[in-house]
């Protein structure tokens, strides 16, 4: 039988091309049959192989003999690349986009958008060179603009967040929802009447929308609006929570929000719709929730203990604890009508960290008092007659408060014990990541749009590639940064050589092969 091999001939000069021959071995030496091609790089080589390969009788070996001085065949062919395609980067966003019902839209120049802005955040107009980059056939800027009218009119966000309802209804936890706010600023100079100046997050000075956000559990969006530069955060969360409401008929929920949304007309409100809420609580109301612990034990605490007591519902209302009582009252809205319920929590390492920050405080006052630094008045300085004189009482009590944390609910303890309180308030970091990622990954600031609607668009589609981003990474245990590195740089690309096209792909990476795995439909597993 005559035995016929791939014959791999690689130049010794710069040019770094491999000849791919069709050789027969005779009588010892190599007999070049056919010239396939010449490559210049890998993928060009992956091809030719398998050109190669498939035009040798089945069973036949390919070898590479290093053979650098065989004679040149006939039949030279050069291939050309026609085109370059991250078909897995675009088939793994394709479809967690579909699966998560964003489909729905019928809208691929919405879904491009969205999809662009995954694989590297851009401008709209940019993102026509970021789909051309990885090969994906694209509309036109113009119609890229139409889509973001439409998001407006068809009440595109209104149909995405049904879907992420859907979705979270079927894989995640409804029954808590997560709530915070931040601000985008825009590269504008003056004001209109929703980019206003108010107070920045990041301590900028331009115009600005506060953006609010309800997240699951999870981390995954669920709702976002859109409020007026100077608002104030306090009066967010409660339109929020109706409008998610009212879209999806839920009545039986749990709200988290940190301490910025403690007010008594928000947490009254929250309470006559029915809606159980759990908040941050400030470290000054201490002192007053904490009377009869302090009256009882002093200001000494043990790392882990927890103390399950009242607090007024409204600032100076008399408080319902009975300090002469050594048991702190168990709450219960019929028992106590002008309170809520209060848990106080202390850890050695939060008490570490406050006082660290208060000794950087109290020095900061004593510079000032002692002339050293300028007389901007800082934490614990007073001023008395002429001169600045430390706060030794405030500071004494800040002291006394190190390593508090408190959270506010209406939710009595029979139904949610004290340590199931403060664990659901510090899944609060999870919607603080989904505005990094908003904010880094996504890049959902600086806004450059100036009208209302082309603003509530970019949030649209931000909030819509936010919600892509977080499914991709509860399957897969990735950051979107990992997923989109692993599987941008391999392609699948198309070779002509001698009028014939012929597929590669690069070879699949460990991270690619666990992204695919963990992304495929339950069916393909």
């Amino acid at each position: 039988m005559v035995a016929l091999v791939v014959f791999i001939r690689r130049s010794a000069g710069r040019s770094g091309a491999t000849k791919v021959q069709i050789a027969e071995r005779r009588a010892g030496r190599n007999v070049i049959l056919e010239h396939i091609g010449t490559a210049h790089d890998e993928a060009e080589l992956a091809v030719l192989m398998q050109i190669a390969r498939e035009r040798i009788r089945p069973g036949q070996e390919a070898l590479d003999l290093g053979l650098d001085d065989a004679p040149a065949g006939t039949g030279r062919a050069r291939g050309v690349i026609t085109s370059k395609r991250c078909a897995l980067l675009w088939d793994v966003l394709t479809s967690a986009y579909a699966r998560l019902g964003f489909d729905v839209l019928g809208d691929d120049a919405f879904m491009q958008l969205v999809l662009a802005r995954l694989v590297e955040p851009t401008s709209k107009a940019d993102s026509v060179r970021v789909l051309e980059e990885i090969g994906v056939p694209h509309v036109d800027v113009r119609t890229f603009f139409r889509a973001l009218d439409r998001a407006v009119h068809r009440d595109y966000r209104g149909q995405i967040a049904a879907a992420c309802f859907a979705h979270a209804a079927r894989h995640g936890d409804l029954t808590l929802v997560l709530y915070d706010v931040t601000t985008l600023y825009f590269e504008a100079e003056y004001e209109d009447e929703l980019r206003k100046v108010g107070y920045s997050k990041e301590r900028r000075v331009d115009p600005q929308v506060v953006v609010g956000l309800l997240v699951d559990r999870g981390g995954f969006p669920l709702e976002i609006t859109c409020w007026e530069g100077n608002k104030a955060e306090t009066a967010t969360i409660l339109p929020t929570i109706r409008a998610f409401q009212e879209r999806h008929g839920v009545a039986d929920m749990v709200v988290v929000a940190d301490a910025g949304m403690l007010s008594s007309s928000n947490l009254k409100a929250l309470d006559e719709a029915n809606v159980r809420f759990i908040v941050g609580s400030r470290q000054t109301k201490a002192p007053a929730d904490l009377a009869s612990h302090f009256r009882w034990h002093g200001d000494a605490f043990t790392d882990g203990q927890i103390i399950d007591t009242i607090t007024p519902r409204h600032a100076g209302a008399t408080s319902e604890n009975d300090t002469h009582l050594r048991d702190e009252p168990v709450w219960a809205p019929q028992t106590h009508p002008k309170s809520w319920r209060a848990v106080w929590a202390y850890s050695s390492k939060r008490s570490a960290r406050d006082n660290k920050t208060l000794t950087a405080q109290e020095n900061r006052a004593r510079a000032v008092v002692a002339g050293e630094r300028p007389a901007r008045k800082p934490r614990f300085v007073m001023i008395k007659g002429d001169a600045a004189v430390l706060n030794e009482k405030d500071l004494a009590r800040a002291r006394s408060l190190v390593g508090l944390k408190g959270y506010v609910t209406n939710i009595p303890a029979d139904v949610m014990p004290a340590s199931e309180v403060i664990a659901s308030y510090h899944d609060l970091w999870r919607v603080e990541q989904s505005f990094r990622m908003s904010k880094s990954d996504l890049r959902a600031r600086p806004i450059f749009h100036h009208e209302r609607d082309a603003i509530e668009a970019h949030l649209t589609v931000v909030v819509t590639a936010l919600a892509v981003a977080r499914h991709l990474q509860e399957l897969t245990g990735l950051s979107l940064k990992k997923i989109i590195r692993a599987l941008r740089p391999l392609q699948e690309i198309t070779v002509s050589i001698a009028g014939h096209e012929h597929l590669a792909a690069d070879p699949l990476t460990p991270a690619a092969k666990h992204i695919l795995k963990s992304t495929a439909h339950p069916q393909e597993k």
